[in-house]
């Protein structure tokens, strides 16, 4: 099966076509990668696990945050944590990309700079959007996002810095490229999208202004480490965070597909984002999407191994991307290869705490 062989396709060259999905873990109080991390991440690494894996989100400057406990990639400190990530993955033969987030205005007050609000490119709540952190009485938890403020030109810009400084401390730490988070509801998706985004400086109103912001990142991200380090994930049609449903969806990503195809990036990965058992991106999208960029494709969410090996077949996509299979399945490529039965994640310790549901799910035997 074309899912568990090698894959090469431009700079990209993986031990095979499963990816594990970038799945935020909370497990870093002081926001540096540790070593338990590098166990997490080796354990699912290898032939047994995924050719390439995707770090949980990790925050590129202190506002960027909208959990406790989340790794970030903005000090000397945090780059000399994340090689002992990279280290452990490398003496595995697996590649990893470290996913680089800004949340924009899906955070909390608490957790920013002096108490100061969340920002995004409007000050439009995201309702019915949670927080993770303190609670009180030292406990910690999902809050209300706080009402966010609209972010000025001159920090936009300072943000695609921020993003930029991240990619060349990733690559000083070993990664092998960076992913930058484009979808779920975060800033960079809020930018996209027409009825969150009222701005009427140059990151707004067109498509192409409101594109312009994640392609302002990317080519600062391509000047500093190369194209072939530098990726994007991005949710067409996701509506998690508060993001509203647009007219000009399909506008919107093929201007992406073709912008990002010009440039050469080392993958694009979608995150399908199942609402109520319904893929929120259509097999027909997924074909237009195909003709639009012809570079490597990542898809995530709700796959399994034959719904991803026909994805493959059939050309729509070229790596399969598990998230919570790989939660309690270490060896998951492994099982699937061999149709062994999966584990069962634990889902209260998703969050937060130590080896517990983290680096204590077994191999098979």
């Amino acid at each position: 099966m074309k899912l568990f062989e090698h894959f090469k396709k431009g700079n990209l060259s993986l031990i095979n076509r499963v990816a594990m999905a970038p799945m935020t873990r909370a497990r870093n109080k002081n926001g540096i990668y540790n070593s338990k991390n590098a166990e997490y991440y080796a354990q699912r690494a290898g032939e047994k696990g995924a050719g390439l894996l995707i770090t949980e989100g990790t925050v590129i400057s202190p506002s960027a945050s909208g959990m406790v406990f989340v790794p970030g990639i903005y000090t000397p400190e945090m780059v000399e944590g994340a090689k002992l990530v990279t280290q452990a993955v490398h003496d595995r033969n697996s590649k990893i990309f470290v996913q680089t987030w800004h949340v924009g205005r899906v955070s909390h007050t608490s957790l920013q700079p002096d108490g100061k609000a969340p920002f995004g490119p409007s000050d439009i709540k995201a309702e019915n959007s949670f927080a993770y952190c303190d609670t009180g009485n030292g406990e910690t938890g999902f809050v209300e996002a706080s009402r966010p403020r609209a972010l000025s030109t001159e920090e936009a810009k300072q943000v695609i810095k921020d993003f930029t400084q991240g990619a060349k401390n990733a690559i000083e730490a070993g990664f092998d490229g960076v992913e930058i988070h484009g979808a779920n509801g975060y800033l960079i998706e809020q930018f996209l999208n027409p009825k969150i985004n009222n701005r009427t400086d140059e990151y707004g109103g067109s498509v192409a202004g409101r594109v312009k912001f994640l392609l302002d990142i990317v080519d600062a991200n391509i000047a500093a480490i190369g194209a072939d380090q530098v990726a994007v994930r991005l949710s067409p049609f996701g509506t998690i965070q508060d993001i509203p449903k647009f007219e000009e969806t399909e506008e919107t990503f093929k201007l992406i597909a073709e912008e990002l195809g010009k440039r050469k990036i080392a993958y694009i990965h979608f995150m399908d984002q199942i609402i109520k058992g319904e893929s929120s991106i259509s097999r027909d999208f997924l074909k237009k999407f195909r003709s639009w960029y012809d570079g490597v494709l990542i898809y995530a969410g709700g796959l399994n191994k034959e719904k991803a090996e026909a994805l493959i077949e059939e050309n729509l996509i070229d790596i399969a991307a598990f998230g919570q299979p790989f939660i309690s399945n270490p060896d998951l490529t492994y099982r699937m290869k061999n149709n062994f039965p999966l584990t069962e994640p634990l889902r209260d310790f998703y969050y937060g705490g130590n080896e517990k549901g983290y680096t204590d799910y077994k191999p098979y035997q």
